[in-house]
């Protein structure tokens, strides 16, 4: 279905359902199965200084080591821009990750990101994820 004839505040609704997913149950439950819910099956991370992350199950691998070695407490998500792009959403936001790393104070780390959104199942999912740290 083409996003142009879509509800986007309805579209917008669940994507923030997603996002608070993405915080509650995977930073401050540490259920990295949610992950199943927020990322399709064949989604692709590209995070700051790593390699590009294919396949949710690697994804979950990578989350898990992050939120563990750096202690991760929670994440905040705040979208600024939603755009149409063809069967998908591409979403711009700006986001913040509080931890809480081994021996130090707690820290903030303020991020931009980009998130290509595709349905899989009738549900609105990130298909691919992009951040940077903004200084």
């Amino acid at each position: 279905m083409d996003t142009a004839s879509m509800d986007l505040d309805a579209i917008k609704q669940s994507m923030a359902r997603t996002n608070e997913l993405f915080n509650k149950e995977v930073f401050v439950e540490r259920n990295f199965a949610a992950l199943e819910q927020i990322y399709t099956k064949d989604a692709r991370i590209l995070p700051p200084g790593r390699l590009m992350v294919t396949g949710r199950q690697d994804i979950k691998g990578f989350w898990f080591d992050i939120i563990r070695s750096y202690n991760a407490k929670s994440t905040l998500r705040h979208s600024l821009d939603l755009m149409p792009a063809g069967e998908g959403l591409v979403e711009i936001g700006r986001g913040s990750m509080t931890a809480e790393p081994a021996g130090l104070p707690e820290i903030q780390v303020d991020f931009k990101y980009v998130v290509f959104w595709k349905q899989e199942d009738g549900v609105w999912k990130w298909h691919v994820h992009i951040w940077n740290l903004s200084w």
